[in-house]
């Protein structure tokens, strides 16, 4: 798996995701109500989103993250290349057909496309996406907010790894809200 990663090195690909203070992206029904209800700037703080997402070419995301997306309303994601990862969809919702495309491969092989296609900088949302890059060693950076909350359960953003997985300490930043978000760089071993 180091090989696949060693051919992909000329594209970042980065994790910016927000958890409980146990490790839970959402609940286990998938609401994330607790994460609106958790920031109290009253929407003056973005928490860096804003200059990440702006520094990306493209973002993935699982069909499930999609799913959650649609139900906010409007697709937020009009600017950026947005690729959906998907073994069981065949096509796109209708409100999106037009402005994301469908990816059913190895997610080594959507890297070498993108690449190939130009994309330098990747961004991986959604918590089995992201578990699946961290399988095959394609993730470089993992920006994580702690959120000041216990939920007990829920699901979690990260899951079974085949061997440990080393990372380095870049920065971490404390927000008024309570929020600590820690930059992470993925070392390969």
């Amino acid at each position: 798996m180091k090989e696949d990663r060693d051919q992909d090195e000329k594209v970042k690909i980065s994790v910016f995701i927000a958890t409980s203070l146990d490790g839970f992206i959402a609940r286990k029904n998938g609401e994330i109500d607790w994460l609106m209800d958790a920031d109290n700037s009253g929407g003056e703080e973005d928490y860096g989103y804003k200059e990440f997402f702006g520094s990306v070419d493209c973002l993935v995301m699982g069909r499930n993250t999609m799913e959650k997306v649609l139900s906010f309303g409007e697709w937020p994601y009009e600017e950026k290349r947005v690729v959906i990862l998907s073994r069981a969809l065949t096509e796109l919702p209708q409100q999106i057909k037009e402005r994301a495309e469908l990816y059913s491969g190895p997610v080594a092989d959507l890297i070498k496309k993108l690449e190939q296609e130009a994309c330098h900088s990747l961004y991986i949302d959604g918590g089995k996406t992201i578990q699946s890059f961290l399988k095959c060693s394609l993730i470089n950076e993992i920006i994580l907010t702690r959120i000041p909350i216990l939920l007990g359960e829920g699901i979690p953003l990260f899951g079974k790894l085949q061997k440990d997985l080393h990372l380095k300490h870049i920065h971490t930043k404390e927000f008024q809200s309570g929020f600590v978000q820690s930059t992470y760089e993925v070392v390969l071993q």
